[in-house]
């Protein structure tokens, strides 16, 4: 039996999972601000900005009114750029239920408060954080909307709410996991777009393949470091919200991260970087959060502040890197805190 579903908003990776809860037999409302962009949806199936020459579903529809696209749902999608997210909340609030489901798929952090998407989602709808699931993994797209085979991850405290998140959203190419640890696959998701920055201005400055594996291993290492220290399950980052969509993001031709990194890279300004690139670079904002998160905190992060150096003091791309490599002799194996593993192993 079909349900209603309603997806925020219509951007690239909107879309895509429109697509897929389309392509399950719900009926997909499907809302954005761009009265344009809803009719071209409505009358011609495509969505040309963020995934041109993609076919959508006839069940998919779009609206410019929340309450048309909320009303009734079973669940509410929400998929906005992180900037918007508390915004999109706010506006949902007026047209949401306690029986609605809410799953997120957003990568990235609020800025000014350094709050998680899941925390500042709870808050404007007076939910609570746990209830809530998050999407991520290794998922482009523009390879999700042509059916590619997939695999991701919902997580949620609620293991009811996770179960309830992939039983609507898996299918034969599709293919959903379940992880109880929320906090550290929602930092996967965002962290790792930073690691993929570096990776894209490294392949910028052509410094090839042995410079890039380190990155992204040294990478992998900084970003769980810092996610062990706010309260995530170590494990996670050697998942698929982690070293898998960190892989992704860092390697393919898709990926907004990495194509302006290597831009920076090549010697463009960031300002125009990104205009040409003309969708949101959540890499760019989140180095801006977790710069401020590490200070805050006092974890290392050698990589993201490197990058934080490079996008918002103007440093130079490549004397930036040589002090990177330039750093004091460290040892590779760091050493997990007993009652990290004490949490995660009880």
């Amino acid at each position: 039996m079909s349900e209603k579903i309603a997806v925020l908003v219509a951007g690239s990776w909107g879309t895509a999972l429109a697509s897929v809860l389309a392509t399950n037999n719900n009926d997909v409302s499907v809302w954005t601000r761009n009265e344009q962009q809803a009719a071209e949806i409505n009358e011609k199936h495509t969505n040309e900005h963020y995934l041109p020459g993609s076919i959508l579903s006839d069940r998919i529809s779009a609206t410019t009114d929340m309450e048309t696209a909320v009303s009734g749902a079973k669940a509410v999608i929400i998929v906005s750029p992180s900037s918007a997210a508390r915004q999109v909340a706010r506006s949902l609030k007026a047209h949401f239920t306690k029986d609605m489901l809410v799953v997120h798929a957003i990568k990235g952090f609020e800025t000014e408060t350094l709050k998680r998407m899941s925390t500042v989602i709870s808050e404007e709808l007076e939910i609570a954080e746990g209830d809530i699931a998050v999407l991520s993994g290794p998922s482009h797209a523009e390879e999700v909307v042509r059916k590619c085979p997939t695999t991701v991850v919902v997580a949620s405290s609620n293991e009811q709410a996770a179960r309830a998140a992939q039983e609507l959203f898996m299918n034969s190419y599709f293919r959903v996991y379940t992880n109880r640890d929320l906090l550290g696959v929602e930092l996967s998701g965002a962290l790792k777009n930073i690691i993929a920055l570096g990776a894209g201005m490294s392949d910028g400055l052509g410094f090839g393949d042995n410079a890039k594996a380190a990155l992204l291993t040294r990478g992998l290492a900084e970003i769980t470091r810092a996610g062990v220290e706010m309260g995530a399950n170590p494990l996670t980052f050697a998942g698929l919200a982690g070293i898998g969509d960190l892989v992704v993001t860092a390697t393919s031709r898709h990926s907004r991260n990495w194509r302006a990194g290597s831009l920076l890279g090549q010697g463009q300004q960031l300002d125009a970087v990104l205009e040409s690139m003309g969708m949101v670079v959540e890499g760019i904002r989140t180095t801006k959060a977790a710069y401020a998160i590490s200070q805050k905190l006092g974890v290392q992060m050698p990589i993201t502040e490197v990058l934080y150096g490079v996008l918002f003091e103007g440093r130079d791309v490549r004397k930036a890197v040589e002090a990177l490599m330039g750093r004091d002799p460290k040892t590779e194996m760091e050493v997990m805190p007993l009652q990290t593993w004490e949490q995660w192993h009880s």
